[in-house]
């Protein structure tokens, strides 16, 4: 258990890193209300320009013990790990391991036949037609959970995909838990490991891992709630929880603000390469995919590029919302099943917006 003294520091980090005006914490006060009181919670935090404009926290990390979210709570952030796995692939790939156009068949002894021309970059980008592996899992089957390794031995029994790799944009969580495999693979360390070796540990993100039962242990964990006949009901884990690539890192506002920074130097990643972790792509028509590595893409009402992601997963419900140009990050990270994932982008767009007024 953390000293008194440290506990209380870090609850009074939400009051005192605020440089925004009291009219800016309002209106975003106002907007997130539904977090406050005895709920399930969330965590706040925008930067401008390197500085932390403003950092808040809303009720409960753990109902059932009464521990309120702090800046150091640390939620599921289900697919706002993708960037994760995608930058372990372009290091990877930086490194002449392996690269964009290296094929499943080639990772993997005897992967069937489709897999001859599904490639790195399809499965960065969600255009390789690869099936969903949450449509094999029943939802109910929580012991053993099915994880990374689970997905592969499940694409290995198929004879296709759902469309020729290159030619659509389908969403695939099965996809970055194979991305996964390959780090493990190509760096010949556990994904986990390889994420706390050349991510996590060299920018200071002291309480981020991928969290594996058994093996590792979430620090001032959040803990997942959904609402059910008006009532919050603990519901922290699901069938595919346990899977790594897709979505199982856990983390904290003042550590992502680390990673957010990172983005903006060559530390971690090259310049180059995280240009083109934020570029849109092209389909075999021609037509424009809004997805790059590890983020999707849009342009807001200034025609400023964002690089963002939603997470969703059992009873978490996040947003790492970026425009770069500006160098203006929105962080919210929550322990509950709502609002719907499309709608995170709406609350990060409404801060937004709240903020510039």
């Amino acid at each position: 258990m953390m000293p008194l003294s440290v506990r209380f520091l870090a609850l009074l980090v939400c009051s005192l890193a605020q440089p925004a005006t009291a009219q800016d914490t309002v209106a975003i006060d106002r907007i997130l209300a539904a977090y406050e009181g005895d709920n399930p919670g969330a965590a706040l935090l925008v930067i401008q320009d390197g500085a932390v404009l403003l950092q808040r926290c809303y009720g409960y990390a753990d109902l059932e013990h009464q521990k309120k979210v702090t800046p150091a709570t640390n939620f599921r952030l289900a697919s706002v790990s993708k960037q994760f796995t995608a930058a372990a692939i372009l290091q990877l790939i930086n490194a002449g391991k392996l690269g964009l156009s290296t094929t499943l068949s080639e990772a993997f002894a005897d992967f069937p036949t489709y897999g001859d021309v599904v490639t790195v970059k399809h499965l960065l980008t969600h255009t390789s037609g690869i099936p969903d592996y949450e449509d094999f899992v029943a939802d109910t089957s929580f012991n053993p959970q099915i994880k990374d390794q689970g997905v592969l031995d499940i694409l290995m029994k198929l004879d296709s995909g759902y469309f020729t790799p290159g030619h659509q944009y389908r969403y695939s969580n099965s996809a970055y838990a194979l991305l996964a495999l390959l780090v493990e693979k190509y760096s010949g360390q556990p994904f986990a490991a390889y994420l706390q070796a050349h991510i996590f540990k060299p920018l200071g993100m002291t309480t981020t891992l991928a969290h594996e039962a058994g093996k590792s242990t979430v620090s001032m964990r959040a803990f997942g709630y959904t609402k059910t006949n008006n009532h919050w009901e603990l519901r922290d884990q699901s069938a595919t929880s346990a899977v790594l690539g897709d979505g199982g890192i856990y983390s904290n506002v003042l550590d992502l603000f680390k990673w957010d920074q990172s983005l903006y130097s060559d530390g971690i990643l090259p310049d180059h390469l995280v240009k083109q972790a934020f570029a849109y792509n092209t389909l075999t028509s021609g037509d424009t995919v809004k997805y790059g590595y590890g983020w999707h893409l849009r342009q807001n009402e200034s025609g400023d590029k964002v690089v963002y992601h939603t997470g969703s997963s059992t009873s978490f419900r996040n947003i790492f919302y970026r425009v770069p140009a500006r160098r203006f990050s929105i962080i919210l990270l929550t322990n509950r099943d709502q609002p719907v994932e499309e709608d995170m982008l709406i609350l990060a767009e409404r801060i937004a917006k709240a903020i510039s007024e």
